[in-house]
């Protein structure tokens, strides 16, 4: 009687890569062109409608890969390509991982980011707590205008942003706003291992 080869293991099937995850990678490959990357750029901080250079960019994979009956999702879309575009030149080698092994609520959301900021002494303490409290107040387009400057901040002091989570967050923030700032503010006082006592605080503010 033979013995019978081993059985190789059947190959664990891929992950599905999230549609977000495929635009992120989609917006770095066009930046490779000074082109593109100074059209996206004229984006910031701007509503859909005076995105007229981004368009030609965007709208084609738009159409192939998303539903766009929600404004403020197209927003987000053009929100974050836009922000992708403008990272300071030490930030753009960082290229997108779309196979990372975390859950999608282990990876890390703004509120982390914002944490390491703080833990490694890129923000003060009360400005990121202040800036997040707002925020979680605000609708989305009241928070466009303020991410350019707060995400340059974060890449120029080496904090890398999840292009991806920022992308489904913003465009579900006015749909699920409560639930998202409060997944933000977890994360950051989870990250921010350096964070002061709250009296500490308090007693600053009444100064």
């Amino acid at each position: 009687m033979t013995d019978s080869a081993p059985t190789a293991p059947a190959p664990s099937p891929s992950p599905r890569i999230r549609t977000s995850d495929r635009f992120v990678a989609y917006v770095h490959q066009m930046c490779a062109s000074t082109q593109a990357r100074a059209a996206l750029r004229r984006g910031l901080g701007l509503p859909v409608e005076r995105c007229t250079y981004m368009h030609r960019y965007l709208v084609p994979w738009l159409r192939d890969h998303d539903d766009q009956h929600y404004g403020d999702v197209r927003r987000a879309y053009y929100a974050v390509a836009a922000l992708i575009a403008a990272r300071p030149r030490s930030a753009r080698d960082t290229a997108p991982d779309q196979n990372t092994p975390l859950s999608w609520y282990e990876r890390p959301n703004l509120g982390a980011s914002l944490g390491q900021a703080v833990a490694k002494g890129v923000l003060k303490e009360n400005s990121a707590e202040s800036a997040l409290h707002l925020m979680a107040r605000q609708s989305s387009d009241a928070i466009h205008p303020g991410l350019p400057a707060l995400v340059r901040q974060l890449l120029s002091g080496g904090i890398p942003i999840d292009w991806a989570v920022l992308l489904e967050d913003l465009a579900w923030w006015n749909r699920s706003r409560d639930r998202i700032a409060t997944r933000w503010l977890e994360s950051y006082f989870r990250t921010a291992a350096n964070t002061t006592d709250p009296t500490d605080l308090a007693e600053e503010n009444d100064r």
